[in-house]
């Protein structure tokens, strides 16, 4: 049975029949009586349902005649295309005086390019930029040539965004936005847009320099009509024009450039960008003069912000398709303004053109630096999208480097073993396939991508284990003493990278708790002793791979036999296990100072009426526990470490004035590397600060009951500092 509208909504029954037929089998029925007869005997409270009906069917249930889940039930109107056309919504031409045809479809480019600001930011296709009506039915704007070259350009840019956007599978974070609804959407061309749009370019080029020629060369030098018949707003509204197609076309250009396999394209992007920038500046120019003739468009013209102009566009209708929208409940949508529009692609623009600057790194380490640097800039779906498009391309990196190859170069193995037959076992390939799910996740917002690490770090433990048993058998089975030597090292190195991963991935996981204000002032503590086990544990890896890697060097470097010596005499702290430890001093200090606060000033106590401090000490870190990272941590373990903590030990044992020490002698080693250097830079201001309170804390906290003190995290995400006060 389908249902029919009330007499009420005013819905002929007509338009329902025709939206969905009848099929085989299928006779359409009027159940409203039943569905009257149902409300005067229902109570507040209580449904209609069949014997299968759960409460988990309840849930998903929709509740017909409610215009906030029947999509039925929409108020638009207009209930087909057909009958907007009709009914006058959008004219074509959209005016019989030239220039207010012109001025109007500005207008419409204008909220198309707020809608699609708005699909980007996660609204459905439908319901934003196929709101208009001239896209929905392309072929009536084919007489129009200005008008039909937009709306093909907008058409073939909503493919290229849908394409990469679900080829990289980050869609799974909203699933409506590559959910085309059966809209017209294929059958464009890059050629046949580009094409038309440069032949309106070059028109309206030729009407701008005509416009500009003195009054005797006029139309002499041209034989060309003019945009419009008003001689003195034909330079503006060229000009405004124009920024608009040029923004569209290399912006199209622009993701066309970032598809191109192996990062080939990315120089040329980068030229595409600095065109868009500028249309962008142009744009936004125009607004004060068509805001000024705006009127002319509309008599009596309402006010719209998605509009240079301020008027409300023609064409458009934002609940037209909100029945094709099914089966998600209808959405209401508040299209982003334009000023929003603007700003929203000028930040996209931004983040494309570092994805463009990038130097397709092939160390791992400096590839996934890259990332989480990018993802601090809080960047759009779109732009991590054709992130992640760039670092996977056929299961490779950048499409060019095998992933067992990045793995060898990452375990700091020697060339010769990148071609070793070991990488066809299975275990290899699960692992490389763990390393591209773990780019791909870190791609992802980061509320989707903590999610996903938390539940990847058992599958890192466990293809540990399983290299572990796999490499042993490979090796036993080796007959000559060099293939031996081979699988030996092959296993020592691969082993120590794959552990120090995933301690990266536990730390990841925790840090972004921080961002996400996942953790309450008094779970600090806890948070903090945990994030030190695991720096900890990530130092140790860390620095016994590159002990391996500098005695691998050093054996294959050897040539005199006094040049051989036992490498751990002139071994130096790498400054990425250095920084390392100035983050163990940070964190071991705040830990330190939170429990001795709880201890002495009852501060910060953990009381909760629903849970008890172990209950959240598992809810936070039971992905750590269940991965065994590390061995032997429980929250035990946090309990014998932080109930005898002490403020005059922390001030003895001073771990910030370490993290501050460690800070300053790091600048020289990071004086190339503008990130790290502002990194400890923020360290440098956290070790200081803290420091200060801590000696406050302890000379008055215990005499003073005015004292307040509270943790802000106004120099770093990840780690706070201490704010002493008086009440």
């Amino acid at each position: 049975m389908a249902e029919e509208q009330d007499t009420e909504i005013r819905l002929p029954v007509l338009a329902t029949e025709s939206a969905i037929p009848s099929g085989d089998g299928t006779v359409w029925a009027d159940v409203s009586p039943l569905l009257n007869a149902a409300c005067n005997e229902l109570r507040d409270g209580e449904l209609i349902h069949g014997e299968n009906f759960s409460l988990f069917a309840a849930m998903s249930a929709l509740e017909i005649m409610d215009p906030k889940m029947d999509s039925g039930m929409d108020n638009g109107r207009y209930h087909s295309v057909d009958e907007a056309i009709e009914s006058g919504a959008a004219p074509i031409p959209l005016s019989f005086d030239k220039t207010i045809d012109v001025l109007r479809i500005i207008d419409v480019m204008d909220h198309l390019l707020a809608c699609e600001a708005t699909w980007h930011k996660g609204h459905s296709l439908a319901q934003t930029v196929f709101s208009c009506i001239y896209l929905l039915r392309i072929d009536r704007t084919s007489p129009h040539a200005l008008l039909h070259s937009y709306c093909r350009i907008i058409r073939a840019t909503c493919n290229a965004v849908i394409s990469v956007v679900s080829e990289g599978r980050t869609h799974e974070e909203e699933d409506l936005f590559i959910m085309a609804f059966g809209l017209p959407l294929g059958g464009e061309k890059d050629e046949g847009c580009l094409s038309s749009l440069n032949a309106v370019e070059e028109t309206l080029c030729r009407q701008l320099r005509a416009c500009k020629a003195p009054t005797a060369k006029k139309r002499v030098v041209e034989d060309l009509e003019p945009l419009q018949t008003n001689p003195d707003l034909e330079e503006g509204l060229c000009r405004a024009l124009l920024c608009r197609l040029r923004f569209r076309k290399h912006f199209y250009h622009l993701l066309l450039c970032m598809r191109r396999p192996q990062g080939r394209g990315l120089e040329l992007a980068r030229k595409h960008i600095s065109s868009c920038l500028l249309e962008l500046k142009h744009l936004h120019k125009s607004s004060d003069f068509l805001r000024s003739v705006g009127c002319l468009a509309y008599n009596n013209a309402l006010l719209a912000e998605t509009t240079a102009s301020g008027c409300q566009p023609l064409g458009f209708d934002a609940n037209l398709n909100i029945r094709t929208s099914a089966p998600a409940p209808p959405r209401a949508i508040k299209t982003l303004s334009w000023e929003m529009a603007l700003d929203y692609f000028k930040k996209l623009l931004d983040d494309l053109d570092i994805i463009c600057s990038y130097s397709l790194e092939l160390l791992l380490e400096n590839v996934l630096q890259f990332v989480v640097e990018f993802q601090k800039r809080q960047p759009d779906l779109v732009a991590r999208a054709f992130l992640q498009a760039l670092l996977i391309q056929d299961g490779k990196l950048y499409g060019r480097e095998s992933i067992f190859h990045v793995i060898c170069r990452a375990s700091a193995l020697p060339e010769s073993l990148k071609n070793h037959d070991i990488q066809k076992s299975e275990a290899l390939m699960q692992l490389g396939q763990l390393l591209i799910n773990l780019l791909r996740i870190l791609c992802t917002n980061v509320a989707w991508q903590r999610r996903k690490l938390g539940k990847v770090l058992q599958d890192w433990r466990v293809i540990y284990v399983k290299l572990e048993h796999a490499f042993r058998k490979e090796f036993g089975e080796s007959s000559s003493l060099s293939e031996e030597n081979a699988c030996t090292k092959l296993v020592r190195h691969v082993l120590m990278w794959l552990e120090e991963q995933t301690y990266w991935i536990a730390l990841r996981f925790l840090s972004l708790g921080f961002e996400l204000d996942l953790y309450s002032p008094e779970e600090y503590c806890m948070v903090y002793w945990y994030l030190y086990v695991i720096l900890v544990k990530l130092a140790e890896k860390t620095h016994l791979k590159n002990v391996a890697s500098t005695d691998s060097a050093k054996r294959k470097g050897k040539k005199k036999r006094d040049s051989i010596v036992d490498t751990t005499k002139d071994y130096r702290t790498p400054p990425a296990v250095m920084l390392l430890k100035c983050y163990i001093c940070l964190a071991e200090g705040l830990a330190v100072m939170l429990a001795a606060l709880r201890n002495e000033l009852k501060i910060l106590q953990p009381v909760s009426p629903f849970n008890s401090e172990y209950e959240r000490f598992m809810q936070h870190f039971e992905h750590l526990q269940k991965a065994c990272l590390p061995d032997h941590i429980s929250y035990q373990s946090f309990e014998e470490c932080t109930t005898q903590a002490e403020l005059s030990t922390l001030v003895f044992y001073n771990h910030f004035k370490d993290a501050l020490r460690i800070a300053k002698e790091l600048k020289s080693s990071f004086a190339n590397d503008p990130n790290r250097l502002a990194e400890l830079r923020c360290i440098e201001q956290i070790a200081e600060r803290n420091s200060i309170a801590l000696n406050v804390i302890h000379r008055v906290g215990a005499v003073d009951p005015t004292l307040k003190i509270s943790f802000e995290f106004s120099y770093h995400p990840n780690f706070a500092v201490a704010v002493v006060k008086r009440s």
